[in-house]
């Protein structure tokens, strides 16, 4: 299985308790995923966010409905959170939020690893799509927090 990884550093001029309260509203997530994907949170609001809470949520990649479930499995207020897939895409998502108090600013930190399914082809598609399309969004997602929250 080749395992891939995106790394995606953001000062942010707001305070860490105000960026880590922004990052832990699900319904967030909407504001900073790029319209074409057409993001749509399935699991009810409010959502607790905590160590196990699951949220399922379905987009479109390339015109298909793609349903995916992810699982909070690291919640450490103010300083990180980690989500993983259970069901969507990938053989393998596992993302890394990080977040630093850095005087009256954050520093924000994404780490995200991922492998495809489907062996060969998988790889195949990771090179001519998925890479460029994942780095699209975190472009889409870093530009709209610099709009929201400035940096």
């Amino acid at each position: 299985m080749s395992i891939y990884t995106i790394e995606r550093r953001q000062i942010i001029s707001k305070p860490v308790e105000q960026v880590f309260s922004f990052f832990a509203d699900v319904e967030n997530l909407d504001r900073i995923t790029p319209r074409w994907m057409r993001f749509r949170i399935r699991t009810p609001a409010p959502v607790a966010m905590h160590a196990g809470a699951r949220i399922e949520y379905t987009i479109r990649w390339r015109g298909l409905p793609i349903r995916w479930l992810t699982e909070i499995e690291e919640w450490l207020p103010g300083k990180r959170f980690v989500d993983r897939q259970v069901r969507g895409p990938y053989r393998l998502w596992h993302h890394t939020h990080s977040f630093k108090a850095a005087g009256d600013k954050t520093i924000m930190e994404d780490v995200v690893r991922y492998a495809l399914p489907l062996g060969p082809i998988g790889r195949i598609a990771h090179a001519v799509l998925v890479r460029r399309d994942l780095e699209r969004i975190f472009d889409f997602r870093a530009s709209r927090i610099q709009e929201l929250m400035g940096t």
